[in-house]
């Protein structure tokens, strides 16, 4: 029997196919965002680049698309979803390994959604879930705990917590873009050009700065991937995903970031994968796939087997 979340022409498996492509994207996110930040970029240097590439592509349309009396809440977006993401994130790669944003903020933004879906929106979650919350908190656990024990460099918690503040952010853009029902290539250009317009200027006058000691390639490496891969196509594919299969499941799906990044780890930095961490994968993908289910497919499930 053909499931409905594997049928193609369904918003189910349109969403979780758009979900799996910023989970894709994020998940190199991390290991390029973390060696720009241990180079000559400061984390300013980045999130000029991600917001200055980005608003020159997008600036244009964004101006002929969307009416003025629908700016406000597209500086809102701006706000969480550009401006506290971006300088959140890029300043705790400064003090933590890329490891650390896996967990902190791709496995934040489910936990972060799922109490602000509860207490704003009054919204009553399906039982599986808080069950996939739970396999992924353990899943998450593990792989954090490993990765606390496998270095001891200081003001790492510093970088923790920005990470963490990093996916609230996220995790309120998520939810704006879900409420206010904002087309999600609106939604990216309005992050883009408000961010750019408020951040340049200061950036250009009074915060510090590396480029001019960086190479071409390494600038040309992170003017791509944050401005256009990151900044465009992973925001865009998640605005998406959360329209067609709603924000605590498209959130949901972002646990699966920590462990491709593990994966990552081992194959391109040659970092070590311990048992834990491999089992801790495997629950955080189970959670994840589990939360992305519709509660209809879920029941079937259960009912086949039964």
């Amino acid at each position: 029997m053909k499931l409905g979340w594997l049928d193609f022409s369904s918003n189910q498996t349109k969403g979780v196919l758009a979900a799996l492509v910023t989970v894709t994207c994020w998940s190199g996110f991390n290991i390029v965002s973390r060696f720009g930040t241990k180079g000559v970029f400061t984390p300013f240097d980045m999130a000029a680049m991600r917001f200055g590439v980005a608003a020159t592509l997008t600036m244009p349309f964004f101006l002929y698309l969307v009416p003025v009396r629908s700016w406000p809440k597209y500086m809102a977006l701006a706000l969480f979803g550009g401006l506290g993401y971006g300088l959140l994130v890029y300043s705790g790669f400064a003090f933590a390994p890329s490891a650390h944003a896996g967990v902190f903020v791709n496995g934040g933004i489910p936990f972060w959604t799922v109490i602000l879906t509860a207490i704003l929106a009054g919204f009553k979650l399906s039982r599986h879930v808080y069950i996939a919350l739970a396999l992924s908190t353990c899943g998450l656990v593990m792989i954090a705990f490993n990765s606390m024990l496998a270095d001891h460099a200081p003001n790492q918690w510093i970088g923790d917590l920005l990470f963490l503040g990093a996916a609230f952010c996220w995790a309120v853009f998520g939810l704006l873009v879900r409420r206010w029902q904002i087309r999600p290539h609106h939604g990216i250009f309005g992050i883009a050009t408000f961010a750019a317009l408020v951040y340049l200027p200061i950036y250009y006058f009074w915060l510090p700065k590396g480029l001019l000691d960086a190479t071409t390639g390494d600038i040309a490496l992170q003017c791509i991937y944050q401005g256009i891969i990151a900044a465009l196509l992973a925001a865009g594919m998640f605005s998406y995903a959360t329209h067609k299969i709603g924000a605590c499941e498209a959130a949901m799906m972002l646990a699966l970031v920590p462990a491709i990044s593990a994966i990552g780890g081992y194959f391109i930095l040659g970092e070590d994968l311990s048992i834990v961490v491999i089992v801790g994968i495997l629950i955080v993908s189970l959670g994840a796939l589990l939360g992305a289910m519709p509660t209809n497919t879920v029941a079937f499930l259960v009912r086949d087997k039964n």
